[in-house]
């Protein structure tokens, strides 16, 4: 099967990394193809980098036109759009916020996410209730760290396990890393803390990977039904 990755923002060195975590999850067989936004923002914090973001993810699968696809991963973090997304396509859409916390949830009773920046860790609480596991979320915590400084491996893990701290004192039993830039940290954090620690991107690939074997997909009855047909413009208007 193919799985299409897609980063929520333009730096094309953070979509390698998260693609190098997705395959690293990815079964035998399973082929991964990342996306990286021809516009956008070089990196979501905050809300409007964040619907920014998300109509130039929708924007790169309307108009995608490479290989086919049996699934889709959204590889961004308490971002917008997993649900325009899941209109658009006839395939699984795995967002890693909904992915990483329903894999948590089986893991302990409460679980805690350790973000980027603190003004973040809203965005994420809504992304999580408005997915149905917020109520498991122990709490969200940032780091201090933008998403662009994850680059720096030792900062990251030292802020992270110091964020992870105040997580376990809330009473998460299970991490969370709250940003696919961190993929690839639970193995340098989880012996360290002593608490299983989940990668929101890795979570997600088997997600969809376990969806299409099992021959499932998006419900078209309601909520996630094919978008109305109507004109609709995407950018400003052709110069006349």
């Amino acid at each position: 099967m193919r799985i299409v990755v897609t980063n929520c923002n333009t730096t094309q060195e953070m979509t390698e990394e998260i693609v190098r975590g997705a395959r690293a999850a990815a079964g035998p067989g399973t082929t991964v193809l990342g996306l990286t936004p021809r516009w956008g923002p070089e990196s979501a914090e905050g809300w409007l980098d964040s619907y920014l973001s998300a109509a130039a993810v929708i924007d790169l699968l309307r108009t995608y036109e490479g290989p086919s696809y049996d699934a889709v991963v959204m590889a961004g973090f308490g971002e917008h759009g997993r649900e325009g997304v899941r209109e658009l396509v006839d395939v699984p859409v795995i967002d890693i916020t909904e992915a990483a916390a329903h894999l948590a949830c089986l893991l302990g009773r409460r679980y805690g996410v350790v973000t980027t920046l603190e003004r973040s860790c809203g965005q994420i609480e809504d992304s999580l209730e408005l997915a149905g596991v917020g109520r498991n979320c122990a709490a969200v915590v940032g780091t201090g760290l933008g998403v662009l400084d994850l680059r720096d491996a030792e900062r990251t893990e030292a802020a992270f396990l110091a964020a992870a701290e105040r997580v376990r004192e809330a009473g998460a039993e299970v991490l969370v890393l709250g940003c696919a830039g961190m993929t690839g940290l639970q193995r340098a954090v989880g012996e360290k803390l002593g608490l299983p620690v989940v990668d929101g991107v890795g979570a997600a690939v088997k997600l969809a990977e376990s969806l299409v074997g099992l021959g499932l997909s998006t419900s078209r009855a309601g909520g996630y039904a094919r978008p109305v047909p109507k004109r609709r413009v995407w950018g400003p208007p052709a110069a006349g």
